[in-house]
């Protein structure tokens, strides 16, 4: 059985707009974040994620009141993170119309919530994401990834919106998550974010080598090849994207008719 590849609109929000910046910074409006989904959905999306990305860092809570118009005006699968620390966070969200939360720095700081959150509303509720940064320093403990160019690094998992490194090994992380009872995996690399020079393909591919959960390739798309490179050699099972959703420079049928020409299993979109 040959699954389909998800097309997957981000929407980062801060304060209730939608912002979008490269690299985690530059922080510039995009937008409301019910109405940019409405759009998504109607182009043919087959998922929405919604990230309050200083939720964490400024200890604040969760945008209940965005979910709960989004998913009053939804069809399709919205994921949220941001601001969730504990099991009556995912409750909360879970209630408030959210299919599945997301989860980074909390997990990796207590990553039982993970197993908390995973048996009390299944697997599939809940989503691990993983923001990583490319470390050149030798580290014998790490998982070496080789690049494009010929050296190697390792990947960093970073926490607090990319604000705060960890120390943690990214390849090894992502497997303890899955052990933990995560659903599937975001993954994130800061190297690429906002840059759209395309996916960090080095660490998707061993990541999604190394896992048996599906892996949601984030950051950098630019073209719509950096969207087969994602699947094709990334072997991603999703693609996230943002800024080129937003500021209308492709839409998600425009994405989709792209992939099936490339031969790419994809849902059909709701419009071509």
């Amino acid at each position: 059985m040959v699954l389909t590849r998800r097309i997957i609109p981000c929407l980062d929000i801060k304060d209730g707009r939608v912002v979008k910046g490269t690299n985690f910074l530059g922080l510039r409006d995009a937008g409301d974040p019910v109405e940019l989904a409405e759009r998504y959905n109607e182009q043919g999306a087959d998922e929405v994620v919604f990230l309050d990305i200083t939720a964490s860092k400024e200890n604040r809570g969760m945008i209940i009141d965005v979910i709960g118009r989004a998913a009053d005006r939804l069809f399709l699968p919205l994921t949220v993170g941001g601001g969730i620390r504990t099991l009556e966070d995912i409750k909360r969200t879970l209630r408030a119309g959210a299919d599945k939360v997301s989860m980074n720095t909390s997990a990796v700081e207590n990553p039982s919530l993970i197993a908390d959150g995973a048996h009390a509303f299944g697997t599939q509720c809940i989503v691990v994401a993983i923001d990583v940064r490319r470390n050149m320093e030798s580290n014998p403990d790490a998982t070496p990834v080789l690049l494009k160019d010929g050296t190697s690094c390792w990947y960093e998992v970073v926490t607090y919106g990319g604000s705060k490194p960890t120390g943690i090994d990214a390849v090894k992380w992502a497997q303890e998550a899955e052990k933990q009872g995560a659903g599937e995996i975001l993954l994130t690399s800061m190297e690429t974010d906002g840059t759209k020079d395309g996916f960090d393909i080095p660490i998707t591919s061993r990541i999604s080598e190394t896992v048996g959960i599906p892996v949601i390739a984030s950051g950098g798309v630019g073209t719509f090849e950096h969207f087969y490179e994602g699947f094709e050699y990334g072997k991603a099972d999703a693609a996230l994207a943002a800024s080129v959703f937003h500021y209308g420079e492709m839409t998600v049928a425009d994405v989709k008719k792209y992939l099936s020409g490339k031969n790419i299993p994809i849902r059909p979109p709701l419009r071509l």
